[in-house]
């Protein structure tokens, strides 16, 4: 199925969702204050999942099979393209989160817990745009020239990390760079795991909120 009718498909489905809802039918002379607040709580609450199910798949999963089961290189090159894609979508979809919470809960008139929530999803927010144009850019930049070193020493096409580990201990060129590219590649992890513990709070309030 392809990507267009995917979307048209799901588009469709909360479409229908939509107009039966009750905010849709309701009556009250208040009828359209509920369903500015309907579709605000549901904008947050999609792009919130969004940015965690995302967030879990691509930190937990996802790069992980990938490491397990592509040549290095070629893992490296997916990640190269896939992390800005990524860190794109969860900073889109955090923004739209801090938006529609935030018009929910003007700062002022609004209690502690939700401030408190609210420093969460900004956090969250902050912690991906710092990956998105600050560290994304200098990991690849750094792997690419890593890549370069390794193609010298004849490695880089195994799965996993043993050729470069024993490489490296005779090769201070390659020493230097996985140092460096480690150091980079840190920050990111740390970023990222900041992030999504940001959003595992932020999960821990809404669950608070809904009534099964």
């Amino acid at each position: 199925m392809a990507w267009a009718t995917r979307f048209l498909v799901t588009v469709a489905f909360l479409a229908v969702g939509v107009i039966f809802s009750p905010e849709t039918f309701g009556s009250r002379s208040d009828g359209g204050s509920n369903a500015l607040s309907a579709s605000l709580k549901l904008a947050h609450l999609l792009s919130f999942a969004t940015a965690w199910g995302a967030a879990l798949w691509v930190t937990f999963i996802g790069g992980i099979i990938m490491f397990k089961n592509l040549p290095r290189h070629m893992f490296g090159n997916l990640q190269s393209k896939m992390f800005p894609a990524y860190f794109s979508t969860v900073a889109v979809s955090g923004a739209i989160s801090v938006a529609a919470f935030a018009y929910l809960h003007p700062w002022k008139s609004a209690q502690p817990p939700e401030r408190v929530q609210l420093g969460f999803l900004l956090s969250s927010l902050g912690f991906n745009l710092t990956n998105l144009f600050v560290f994304t850019p200098m990991t690849i930049e750094m792997m690419m020239k890593r890549h370069k070193v390794e193609r010298e020493e004849n490695i880089g096409e195994e799965v996993g990390w043993s050729k470069n580990r024993e490489v490296a201990k005779v090769s201070p060129k390659l020493a230097a760079m996985n140092k460096k590219f480690g150091m980079i590649h840190g920050l990111s992890s740390l970023a990222n795991l900041m992030s999504f513990g940001s959003l595992a709070m932020h999960s821990w309030y809404l669950a608070g909120k809904i009534n099964l």
